[in-house]
């Protein structure tokens, strides 16, 4: 029981290696951090790809949504559609599981014939580090007053709001 616990321990530790990277461009084709292009003149493509909780990545996306409309010279972005790709466990854990297995056969040989049967109960734990999860907001920029419709930003107000966290 004791070496179960030191490689559950172990698992744990190498699982939890891989976190979010601090919010930055990404720099690599597979790795973390945030990209963008231009679709329009105030129509743009912003993705972030992190690792963990979809949530943190998300806010992310919308910091560099924010980042960018300012960057641009604009006051806010409309989000006109969101593309979020991960499993909302994509933070990882320990999952136990437990299986129960029924078997039997029999032998018929020149010693004699033999029957047997067998049940089993088996208790595992699946240690999963945290996965690959992205989001990808598509926005239109605009100056003066945010019109009434859809999820509309105030880019400094989600700068101020979210620069904090990351």
């Amino acid at each position: 029981m004791k070496a179960l616990a030191l490689i559950a321990a172990a698992a744990l530790a190498l699982a939890g290696c891989t976190t979010l990277a601090p919010y930055g461009p990404q720099a690599a084709q597979d790795g973390q951090g945030y990209s963008e292009y231009r679709i329009e003149n105030q129509r743009w493509r912003v993705t972030y790809n992190g690792v963990g909780a979809p949530g943190p990545v998300a806010d992310m996306a919308l910091l560099r949504a924010a980042d960018l409309t300012v960057e641009q010279g604009y006051d806010w972005f409309e989000v006109t559609q969101r593309f979020v790709d991960g499993r909302p466990d994509s933070a990882g854990g320990v999952r136990p599981s437990v299986s129960v297995g029924y078997g039997g056969g029999s032998y018929h040989g020149p010693y004699g014939r033999y029957s047997t049967s067998g049940a089993g109960v088996g208790v595992g734990v699946n240690i999963q580090g945290p996965s690959r999860t992205s989001t990808t907001l598509e926005i239109l920029l605009g100056r003066g007053e945010p019109p009434p419709r859809g999820p509309v930003f105030a880019a400094r107000e989600v700068q101020q709001n979210l620069r904090g966290r990351f």
